[in-house]
């Protein structure tokens, strides 16, 4: 298998944990995504994968996934060792919304493109970009501290959804650490810095994502 990878990029760290914990190799091509060096508008990346973003994972049978999501629930079912979902479908339920609520109300809109464009439409300046990322990865934080203070004062557990890490825990991670990179000290979520800096003991997270937790 080849994974379209950027050290940087949060999404292509959650495929890379997952790769980790369940001790697939693949080959890893890197792909800039910032700056002037930027390959991933480029036609060359573009062939590979249409909405230039990373990651992307060409499979042993020549099928290209894109969106980490997708990749991270491929490799679960096609390499069943470390699962990561629960056997029950009421946590497998939460989990999933868990991880949108990183994916979907987070991450999607704090992404280089989206900054990057709100950064040059008239009326902004050299803060409007910044506190833009601050104020949505806080209240992206905000929301998952809140799911998690629910779920373990019911069912208390080391990581998100069990005491080994799972699905929730490989998006939970990057995010985190997104919150060092904004100047955001993970202190003021609880339960979202516990479970982070268990994480952060494991080597297939902490090798695997790029920043220091804050």
């Amino acid at each position: 298998m080849k994974l379209y990878d950027a050290a940087i990029s949060s999404a292509a760290a959650r495929v890379r944990i997952t790769l980790a914990l369940k001790g697939i190799a693949v080959e890893r091509i890197p792909v800039e995504i910032v700056g002037s060096g930027a390959e991933n508008r480029r036609p060359a990346y573009l062939d590979v994968n249409p909405q230039g973003l990373v990651p992307a994972l060409l499979t042993d049978d020549g099928v290209l996934l894109t969106q980490s999501l997708a990749i991270v629930e491929y490799l679960d079912e096609v390499y069943p060792q470390s699962p990561l979902l629960p056997s029950d479908a009421a946590t497998r339920a939460w989990v999933r919304a868990f991880v949108l609520a990183v994916l979907a109300e987070t991450h999607a809109i704090v992404t280089p493109r989206v900054v990057n464009h709100l950064a040059s439409l008239p009326g902004s300046d050299e803060t409007t970009a910044p506190a833009w990322r601050r104020h949505w990865t806080a209240e992206g934080i905000d929301a998952l501290e809140a799911l998690l203070a629910r779920r373990h004062a019911v069912v208390p557990s080391r990581f998100c959804a069990g005491d080994t890490p799972g699905l929730a825990d490989v998006f939970l991670f990057p995010q985190a650490l997104n919150a060092g990179r904004v100047d955001l000290p993970l202190a003021r979520w609880p339960h979202v810095e516990a479970i982070a800096r268990r994480l952060a003991d494991i080597p297939a997270f902490a090798d695997n994502a790029q920043a220091t937790l804050r």
